[in-house]
């Protein structure tokens, strides 16, 4: 097919369509004067950098099908399997551009790029796109189509990381389960998750996190989720939300999302928040209130410190189980995944099974005995809900001899130096042996505890006179990095 453009300076632009993929190339010529021209497409593919070409048209089925030759991604190009497919991603101080020569070297197949002037002249393996993060989450969502997978969606303000693994661990006692890995639950996280998908996963769980409106809109978007939960809602983020009603709005991009398919939503039904905005969907749900229409119904037994609850299914026997969770507000992340399991038709049996046995690794809710202390980790996030929970929960074991240390909650915004206040007023009252506060939100508040500024210094403190015979809860934002303390406690 041949094409000519009359320009307005008079140049004259003619195209020629020649050749399939890989060598499908939209070749220009400028007659008088290289022009710079773009076409309203998506993915495109780079072959004569020396042309001033914006974008080249490549179909998303053609990129799909490239992926199906060379099924692993990478964003890294220290991490580059062979054969994957390095897609350039940007950040605050980094281009992937820069690196797509090296992901290349290094075994990648293809690099998909967003800047021309990183592409080789004649090279087939650059793939030039108008967007290269936009073209990662358009991948995964036609992967994730393409599949059919059952896909079920969970989100929360608080748990919603533990509850995905609790989820993920009791529907793989009877499924094929694909589920996040970490935390991987941003807009790259995400569509990376997708793209693991193969086709003998049977369900899959996708956590997706927020910290600004919409950001969970842009998520359902990608992931299309056929079933979701939120776990709660509270005041985190608030720098990004504006306010606790962003946070529920947000999350419940969810719910809206899953409206408009009629779908089925797992439920807490004790929290107003969630009852509150989950009209037009089938409700499934768990709960410790002991309500007729409950799915799993649950009862907190112990705390000491590992939580001990009992759970069952309408009338039937209670059913007994021993977590190597902390905290009393676990029992509704177990009783979470014991409703949707019960849901896709897991046997109880199984449930408890998969419940008794899990066991966090990811610096939350852990327990780690050391020679001088027993360490209650809960340091990758916080904000005023979880860290109100975990004080509460702290405040109320069985236990003697009970030291904090906690650092701040980031992202709060203008409320920020009220809700630090807030805890160390319940601190006051608390009546635990030690209390050691650090990094600069906390060094505002009014109190006599003692106050570090940074990580460094309570490493030193610690060096100078090691805490031994304690119960040590560890909670701060994961930047405060207290994480950092358990080997030396």
């Amino acid at each position: 097919m041949f094409l000519c453009f009359l320009m307005p300076n008079g140049h004259i632009i003619s195209a020629v369509f020649i050749l399939p993929f890989p060598q499908h190339l939209l070749l220009l010529h400028c007659i008088g004067s290289a022009v710079a021209m773009e076409f309203p497409s998506t993915f495109n593919q780079q072959a004569q950098p020396s042309l001033t070409v914006k974008a080249l048209a490549m179909d998303i089925s053609e990129l799909y099908n490239i992926f199906k030759e060379h099924p692993v991604v990478t964003t890294d190009s220290r991490d580059c399997p062979n054969g994957s497919i390095f897609f350039a991603l940007k950040g605050a101080s980094f281009n992937g551009n820069a690196f797509a020569a090296k992901a290349l070297e290094q075994g990648c197949s293809y690099a998909v790029i967003d800047e021309q002037q990183y592409a080789v002249a004649n090279d087939t393996r650059y793939i030039l796109t108008d967007n290269c993060l936009h073209t990662l989450q358009q991948l995964a969502n036609y992967h994730r189509r393409a599949l059919g997978t059952t896909v079920i969606g969970v989100t929360g303000t608080n748990g919603k990381t533990t509850t995905k693994e609790l989820i993920s661990a009791v529907l793989t006692e009877k499924y094929n389960v694909l589920y996040t890995q970490g935390n991987f639950n941003n807009d790259i996280g995400v569509p990376k998750t997708l793209l693991r998908l193969k086709s003998e996963h049977q369900i899959a769980v996708v956590e997706m996190g927020a910290s600004h409106p919409g950001d969970i809109k842009t998520l359902v978007d990608i992931v299309e989720p056929d079933y979701g939960i939120i776990t709660n809602v509270g005041m985190a983020h608030l720098q990004g939300f504006g306010s606790f009603e962003g946070v529920v709005r947000t999350k419940g991009e969810l719910y809206d999302y899953l409206r408009t398919k009629h779908a089925t939503i797992f439920i807490h039904n004790e929290n107003p928040y969630l009852m509150g905005m989950s009209n037009g969907l089938a409700l499934v749900k768990y709960g410790t209130n002991d309500a007729d229409d409950l799915c799993a119904d649950g009862q907190l037994e112990a705390c000491a410190p590992y939580l001990t609850f009992k759970w069952r299914h309408g009338a039937s026997q209670w059913h007994h189980i021993q977590t190597h969770l902390i905290g009393s507000y676990n029992i509704y992340n177990m009783l979470a995944a014991a409703c949707i399991g019960l849901y896709f038709k897991v046997s109880m049996e199984q449930i408890d099974h998969a419940l008794s046995h899990y066991v966090p690794t990811n610096n939350r809710s852990e327990l780690e005995t050391t020679p001088d202390n027993k360490l209650i980790i809960d340091a990758y996030n916080a904000n005023p809900t979880s860290m109100n929970a975990a004080l509460t929960n702290f405040k109320g074991m069985a236990v003697s001899h009970k030291m904090v240390i906690l650092g701040d909650m980031k992202e709060l915004g203008e409320v920020s130096q009220a809700e630090h206040q807030k805890v160390v007023d319940f601190l006051k009252d608390a009546d635990f042996e030690h209390v050691w506060l650090v990094g600069s939100e906390f060094k505002k508040t009014d109190c006599d505890f003692r106050k570090f500024d940074n990580v460094e210094e309570v490493k030193a403190a610690i060096a100078e006179n090691q805490p031994k015979g304690y119960y040590i809860l560890i909670k701060g934002s994961n930047s405060t990095k207290l994480y950092l303390l358990k080997d030396l406690l």
